[in-house]
């Protein structure tokens, strides 16, 4: 079977073409720049020899139609993700007119659609979240693109297409092509950048499980159902730092402030960051998350996919960092004595 991915050089795309590829199928990436894909792929044990590319961008229609062409299955998992407010306008557009043009693209082509959402295109929540909830209004610009994303997709589901959405919670692994917000965020507090978090939590899964789970539904061809969540554990923001903490030994003083009075500090941060070069490790989009607090029900669908244990999740991306030249031996604790897997 032919898969063809979108987002396929980035840290979800990457370890789902390399379980597309364990699971036995063919597999055509789009990217803007042939290299990228061996760098993505070779530390998963996928070379680009093994997959087919084109080369062009999810906002050009024709590298799309090319991309489609042929496709048992198209994966749409490009995006913009990043709490940085210098993304904004670039997220705008792949966001939701790459989406756009990717779906009705491959349903044009005859192909069924994995669309790659995220559990915050459903914030702000009261409660839980699951296959019915209703799209949400996050007031974040990147979860409003993902929730205006996440309208397209539904608009298809809605006639009878054959779009099957995914919502990632926040990932970790190892193995990040370009070291996104969750892995960055992850480093950023064992290297003592952000000894002040917010109260609240947030859904936490393993890459691996949610790359687990699209192969899984690219072999499906009548899924029992149009909606499923990547496999994960919902943690306080306490209990993140207490793992973090359990797998590094490490004391990582940190102090604990209710998220929704963090608001304000977060969107002057937003605002300063359009003018900082550096990045500046506190982001309104990631207090905006952690007070929304929403959970992912218990009983929403993974298609069978279990998640991994936090602690190995948190163990294996430490250690991972730390070999990668990303985290001193220091900041990674006892992680860093961890055999490679």
């Amino acid at each position: 079977m032919l898969v063809s991915v979108t987002g396929g050089t980035g840290f979800v795309g990457a370890h789902t073409v390399a379980a597309l590829r364990g699971a036995g199928h063919q597999v055509r990436l789009l990217v803007r720049d042939h290299a990228t894909a061996d760098r993505a792929l070779a530390p998963l044990g996928v070379t680009s020899g093994e997959v087919g590319v084109v080369v062009g961008d999810v906002l050009d229609a024709d590298s799309v139609r090319r991309l489609v062409k042929g496709a048992d299955v198209v994966l749409h998992a490009a995006s913009v993700y990043s709490f940085d407010s210098r993304w904004h306008r670039a997220m705008r557009a792949t966001n939701v007119v790459g989406t756009e043009l990717v779906l009705a693209a491959a349903l044009g082509a005859g192909a069924r659609v994995v669309y790659v959402s995220s559990f915050g295109a459903l914030l702000p929540a009261t409660d839980e979240v699951g296959p019915d909830s209703p799209v949400g209004r996050p007031r974040e610009a990147y979860l409003a693109s993902k929730a205006a994303a996440e309208t397209v997709a539904r608009r298809h589901q809605d006639t009878g297409a054959p779009v099957v959405i995914t919502y990632p919670p926040a990932l970790l692994g190892p193995h990040d092509p370009k070291p996104g917000d969750q892995n960055n965020r992850l480093r950023n507090t064992l290297r003592g950048l952000v000894p002040v978090w917010p109260s609240g939590g947030l859904p936490v899964g393993d890459v691996r499980d949610t790359a687990a789970l699209h192969a899984a539904l690219a072999d499906a061809a009548e899924p029992d159902g149009n909606r499923f969540f990547g496999p994960g554990h919902h943690l306080t923001t306490r209990e993140y730092v207490r793992t973090l903490r359990e797998v590094t030994g490490r004391a990582l003083p940190t102090v604990h402030l209710p998220a929704r009075a963090m608001l304000p500090f977060g969107l002057l941060t937003s605002l300063a960051q359009r003018f900082w070069p550096w990045h500046i490790p506190a982001e309104y989009g990631a207090i905006y998350t952690c007070a929304c607090a929403a959970r992912v029900g218990e009983r929403a669908p993974t298609f069978g996919v279990a998640a991994r244990p936090a602690t190995e999740t948190f163990t294996d991306t430490v250690r991972w960092l730390h070999r990668a030249g990303l985290l001193s031996a220091r900041a990674a604790g006892a992680a860093a004595a961890v055999p490679t897997s």
